[in-house]
């Protein structure tokens, strides 16, 4: 099956696209060219599907789309949805990461627990011989945030989040063992099953 994966951000396609093909055969990704929909949901799964169909709708064909982010549970389990711009109009990752470890700097180690959180909605279009099918999975993968950014790999919030059991950032693991850990590899890995046993 070939999906169209309903983002433009060259970190996560090619994230993803080295999770999936080592998950899955028999199922090729492409970018997307297509416009971007306006993200208003209030929660992953609902940004999700509206990426996913927007993508499924525009091209036509089955698409996956996800939507991440850091949940810190001092935090309230923000900034979630609001991760990527969490620093406001003009964010980049070093200001968000900045103003997290700002909002953090009198939280003690103990209670610095986060996950980074991914939904992956799939939309597959009907066809003559089958009707559309949408569904989604969720990967989370727990850690902590560390006093300041550790490690120059990865992106976004890696610097500064501590897999549970590590004493490294993400952004000090080696890429083929973050990606065998992450989030989005524990979503994808839900895929493989849900679409090996659809």
């Amino acid at each position: 099956m070939r999906f169209v994966l309903a983002t433009h951000n060259a970190h996560k396609v090619a994230e993803f696209d080295q999770i999936l093909t080592s998950a899955l055969t028999g199922v090729s990704v492409t970018g997307y060219e297509g416009p971007e929909p306006v993200e208003s949901g209030r929660t992953f799964v609902e940004n999700a599907f509206i990426k996913a169909r927007a993508a499924a709708e525009h091209t036509g064909l089955p698409a996956l789309a996800d939507d991440s982010g850091l949940c810190v549970d001092a935090l309230s389990g923000m900034p979630g949805i609001f991760s990527s711009r969490w620093s406001g109009e003009g964010a980049t990752d070093q200001r968000n990461v900045a103003l997290l470890l700002a909002q953090l700097s009198d939280v003690p180690d103990a209670y610095r627990s986060a996950q980074f959180r991914c939904v992956i909605a799939v939309v597959i279009p009907s066809t003559s011989d089958a009707p559309a099918r949408e569904f989604s999975v969720e990967g989370v993968w727990a850690g902590r945030i560390s006093g300041a950014p550790l490690g120059s790999s990865g992106f976004g919030y890696d610097p500064i989040f501590v897999p549970e059991g590590y004493e490294i950032s993400a952004a000090e693991l080696e890429p083929t063992a973050k990606n065998a850990l992450s989030h989005r590899a524990r979503a994808i890995a839900a895929l493989a099953n849900m679409l090996g046993t659809a």
